[in-house]
């Protein structure tokens, strides 16, 4: 996995996990790869594989079977959405109204962009 230089290893670790689970690569009540298997396929620190996975326990997306695993948890895929969406809201946006501000972009230009793209991906 290559990683990027303006977030923790730990926090992209744990994003792509998401992504696989919103995905379906890993179901509700399914057993996850051990931390051990995830920090050799990802070419990491096993210890950055547990914080990854204790943000997921902590964020209730992920629960840990003493003995057995990481399994993820029942309406996981909700709370990924509901994380994300706070996260689009909370930190995304306010960056890129920063940002629109200082370009003097208008909200109208933007909704308007918005529906040439949406246009495209329908056509895709």
């Amino acid at each position: 996995m290559k990683f990027k230089n303006n977030s923790p290893i730990y926090m992209q670790i744990a994003d792509e996990l998401c992504r696989r689970i919103l995905a379906g690569e890993y179901a509700e009540e399914e057993k996850m790869p051990s931390v051990r298997e995830t920090a050799v396929e990802m070419e990491v620190n096993v210890n950055t594989v547990t914080r990854a996975f204790e943000w997921l326990q902590q964020n209730q997306v992920v629960q840990v079977a003493r003995g057995m695993g990481n399994f993820v948890a029942l309406g996981a895929k909700e709370k990924i959405s509901g994380l994300q969406r706070d996260e689009f809201f909370h930190g995304y946006l306010p960056d890129l109204f920063r940002r629109m501000q200082l370009l003097d972009i208008s909200m109208e230009r933007v909704v308007e962009e918005y529906g040439h793209f949406k246009e495209a991906s329908e056509n895709d």
